[in-house]
């Protein structure tokens, strides 16, 4: 047992459990601030019915991404005690900033958006979640930062083996930090669209026709609609830029052994590492070239340029197409579902039966971008900075494996059971009904006390 190998399947065990729930929370935030202010605008229940719905998947996905965020930290000290060492002086406040102005900024009004409608005024109940939303962004932007600043390093110089900050503009805007950002976000939103799509399809298909599910899954689907074309525009400017600076992760991607021109765009393949070519191919003629050249003779780099220095092909190679994939369905399934929505006014049987499953496509695209962004930067840790191997740090490889088992099991079960109260949320309010939120304080009867308050 290699104690570097476990180290790397255990801390990506863990952030592909983690971030599975802040891709929920990033976006979901922000629409149930749509919600409310829906409601406060008409006044119709419906929205603060599927506001009072959806506030409940939120705080169940914080309080998982707050547990999994915090044993992912320990293991920086644990299993990788070279990275704080060498980029500390940077790594360390970018997370301390995420702590301070996201964190505590979503921990402190959260509880406001649970349980303050029956206690507070609806201005300060919205305002609680518009800050919330406002949270979830801000800690995203911290933590992408820091990531990019780890794929595209700038603004330092190495002093004694260290990094030392010299102009943190330049960390914090490093040259992939916008594309990243803007990918990342947009990936929370569709996440977050297909999965209130995919629950309120589940509850039409149990007979639920009410007001608040209707409200909900068009949020969802036209939401779709409207940011899949968007990510997918997004995503080829992240590749250009990802061939500017990181033209080792392009040539992995597109399994390009030799530097030419006329790149076709492989979209299958069986590359083979050892002996350097593909085994099976379904290409187009020229695509590669013409997506990241603009040309066909443009020449795209090869792996023959970066001889041991380049991420793993076949899992980077793989990983972008199932992510490439899911995009392409979710654009077909969203316009679809968007279309039968504007014409019919509801959803046929068959379309509600995709939409069930899409529900964990974001969650699919999600995890299979991000091992295309991680696994790209090997052997890298830092880029050109710090290689992952050297970060390791002495822990047994047996002490290791044991605890990335405790990982996993935990991991599998939380997993199961975050998913199975969701779906028994859905089921139950697709049976009984939505709860009937009772009145915020400045629409309490005067005189009358305001519920809750004992």
């Amino acid at each position: 047992m290699d104690p570097f190998i476990l180290s790397r399947i255990q801390f990506a065990a863990n952030i592909s459990f983690h971030i599975l729930f802040p891709t929920i929370t990033i976006a979901l935030g922000w629409v149930l601030l749509y919600f409310k202010l829906r409601y406060r605008r008409s006044s119709d229940e419906g929205w603060m019915k599927a506001y009072h719905f959806w506030v409940k998947i939120f705080a169940l996905s914080f309080a998982f991404g707050v547990v999994s965020g915090v044993t992912m930290s320990f293991q920086f000290g644990t299993n990788w005690p070279g990275y704080m060492q060498t980029v500390g002086n940077i790594a360390g406040p970018l997370l301390a900033y995420e702590i301070l102005t996201a964190f505590f900024l979503e921990a402190a009004f959260l509880g406001i958006m649970l349980f303050g409608f029956r206690r507070v005024s609806n201005r300060v109940h919205t305002l609680a979640t518009l800050l919330v939303a406002f949270g979830t962004t801000v800690s995203a932007f911290w933590i992408i930062v820091l990531n990019s600043w780890m794929q595209t390093p700038d603004g330092f110089e190495m002093r004694g083996g260290k990094a030392f900050a010299t102009d943190w503009a330049a960390i914090i805007f490093n040259p992939s930090m916008p594309y990243r950002l803007v990918h990342m976000l947009l990936a929370s939103g569709l996440t977050v669209s297909f999965l209130i799509s995919g629950l309120s399809a589940l509850r039409w298909l149990l007979g639920d026709r009410s007001d608040a599910m209707g409200k909900a899954l068009r949020t969802g689907v036209y939401l779709a609609a409207v940011l899949i074309p968007v990510q997918i525009a997004a995503g080829v400017q992240h590749g250009l830029n990802t061939l500017a600076y990181q033209p080792q992760k392009i040539a992995a991607i597109e399994a390009n052994w030799q530097t030419r021109s006329h790149v076709p765009l492989l979209l299958f393949a069986l590359p083979d590492e050892a002996r350097h070519e593909n085994r099976v191919e379904v290409a187009v003629p020229d695509g590669a070239s013409l997506v990241l050249r603009h040309s066909a003779a443009g020449a795209v780099p090869g792996l023959d340029q970066f001889a041991g220095n380049h991420p793993p092909v076949l899992p980077l190679f793989f990983a972008f197409r199932i992510m490439a994939g899911t995009g392409m369905l979710m654009l077909l399934v969203g316009w679809t579902a968007a279309w039968m929505l504007w014409r019919r006014g509801t959803l046929t049987r068959p379309l509600a039966l995709v939409l069930v499953p899409m529900a964990a496509s974001g969650w699919v695209a999600t995890l299979a971008g991000w091992y295309t962004a991680e696994i790209g930067r090997q052997p890298w840790l830092v880029s050109g900075v710090l290689k992952a191997a050297d970060a390791l740090g002495p822990v047994p490889a047996g002490a290791v494996a044991t605890s990335l088992a405790a990982y996993l099991i935990v991991y599998a079960v939380l997993l199961l059971a975050y998913t199975g109260v969701i779906l028994r949320l859905a089921v139950r309010a697709a049976r009984e009904g939505d709860r009937q939120p009772e009145p915020g304080v400045e629409n309490q009867p005067l005189g009358q006390p305001v519920r809750g308050s004992g």
